[in-house]
């Protein structure tokens, strides 16, 4: 996150059912745990769905198939106690790795800090027991 930078991602909603692949989170100003959709930043001269794909094969070793274009939000929050800010293009799609339907979570294969891509119900964030980040992305589950 560099301050004064508008950032843009390509997030995926991936359902399994009544639950969503997230990747899990910790704001430590904050103590609090959240979840946040798949994906990353859309590099210069890249599309938000070829960013997309390169992120989830990055992340997860695995491709994606039925790729349709949702919504694009804007996302300004705090994070870690600095100021953030994203536009950030919604997409849906499947999973070519269909074992990855069948794990409860998995490892992020190019995170630093060791973060997890779980399934977690979609009842969970629309009760608020879970946060999903974009919060406005909830809309669209």
């Amino acid at each position: 996150m560099v301050a004064g930078i508008i950032r843009p991602l390509a997030l995926c909603i991936v359902k399994n059912n009544d639950k969503v692949l997230v990747m899990d989170g910790y704001d430590p100003k904050k103590d609090q745990e959240f979840y946040r959709l798949l994906g990353g930043g859309i590099e210069f001269g890249e599309t938000g769905e070829e960013a997309l794909k390169r992120e989830f094969q990055e992340e997860l070793g695995t491709g994606l198939e039925n790729i349709k274009f949702i919504t694009i939000l804007e996302n300004i929050f705090t994070f870690d106690g600095k100021q953030g800010h994203e536009i950030v293009m919604v997409f849906q799609a499947d999973l070519t790795d269909r074992g990855l339907y069948k794990k409860d979570s998995m490892d992020i294969i190019d995170s630093k800090d060791k973060h997890k891509a779980l399934w977690q119900k979609i009842e969970d964030f629309k009760d608020k027991k879970l946060i999903l980040y974009p919060d406005n992305s909830i809309n669209y589950l």
